[in-house]
């Protein structure tokens, strides 16, 4: 059996789509960055009724858990939310249908690596998560 390399696509956005892409990489990583809004009706319209997302564990997780996490973390004071220490980078964006995107990309954080996906809807009230993934990166070594 083959075993296929790990190579990393050469992935282009098109040129058309780069001030969506600019406009909502501004919303990523997705739930932590408190100026998109901490309450549970910033939540309700950053997110489609139906979202649903894979966490970078692999579990599935409801639209009210991910709240029900949210709500904890921004009681905080000060939250804690975003990261110090954390990046973002290797943003892509894919148009999917019309006002239907996918957008990619990677999020450094101090004890892990992760290839993020989310995607958006833009909706008459602006952006909507439709689905959001993470996947944990092993460095190659």
């Amino acid at each position: 059996m083959t075993k296929c390399p790990d190579q990393e696509p050469d992935l282009v956005t098109d040129p058309a789509l780069l001030e969506v892409l600019d406009d909502l990489a501004r919303h990523e990583p997705l739930f932590h960055r408190p100026e998109q809004g901490t309450t549970r009706a910033d939540f309700d319209r950053l997110t489609a009724p139906d979202y649903w997302e894979v966490g970078a564990s692999g579990q599935r997780y409801s639209r009210e858990y991910i709240w029900s996490i949210l709500e904890q973390r921004y009681a905080t004071t000060p939250p804690q939310w975003p990261e110090k220490n954390s990046a973002t980078t290797d943003f892509h964006l894919r148009e999917l249908a019309p006002d239907t995107y996918l957008l990619t990309y990677t999020l450094h954080q101090p004890n892990r690596l992760t290839r993020r996906l989310t995607a958006w809807q833009r909706r008459r009230h602006g952006w909507t998560a439709l689905y959001h993934q993470g996947t944990v990166v092993t460095p190659p070594s």
